[in-house]
């Protein structure tokens, strides 16, 4: 064995030589497709089951959700579902005991189903060190700058 011989077989056993692939790991996916009947279930259903490293496919018709799990990759399960010809995105809601609290509910909230508020940026908050600015009620309730503050005077 030549002195590259020996390098390769060295760096081999030290485990460099080795390719690597990507391991993807076990996630959920979770998008809002629009469905309307059975038909359009079973065909969302069935195109996704088709994915690779899909592990199951569970379907909530009545909230037009879709959960998927699986070794799969969320841009590519959302192509998968487009390809249906439904209108699907990446489901917009986050359960609303994950929201920073107080929480002031947006006007788009009223589609969100029970218990989700819609995802916004930075709604969740994974730094315990940025707290939304609490403020006391008992102080807002009654002051001139809240417009739905009692007006007995």
């Amino acid at each position: 064995m030549g002195v590259g011989g020996t390098l390769e077989y060295l760096s081999d056993l030290m485990g460099s030589g080795h390719k690597h692939k990507k391991r993807k790991t076990l996630q959920t996916v979770e998008l809002k497709v629009r469905m309307d009947c059975d038909g359009c279930e079973l065909k969302v259903k069935k195109a996704l089951s088709s994915l690779n490293g899909v592990k199951s496919v569970e379907i909530n018709r009545k909230q037009q959700k879709v959960t998927v799990t699986g070794y799969v990759e969320a841009n590519k399960v959302l192509k998968k579902a487009k390809s249906t010809g439904k209108k699907a995105e990446i489901w917009p809601y986050v359960p609303y005991s994950l929201v920073a609290q107080p929480y002031s509910a947006q006007a788009y909230d009223k589609k969100a189903p029970p218990g989700y508020v819609r995802k916004v940026e930075n709604t969740v908050s994974t730094n315990t060190a940025t707290v939304a600015r609490y403020e006391d009620p008992y102080i807002t309730m009654f002051s001139d700058d809240n417009p739905n503050a009692c007006s007995i005077m």
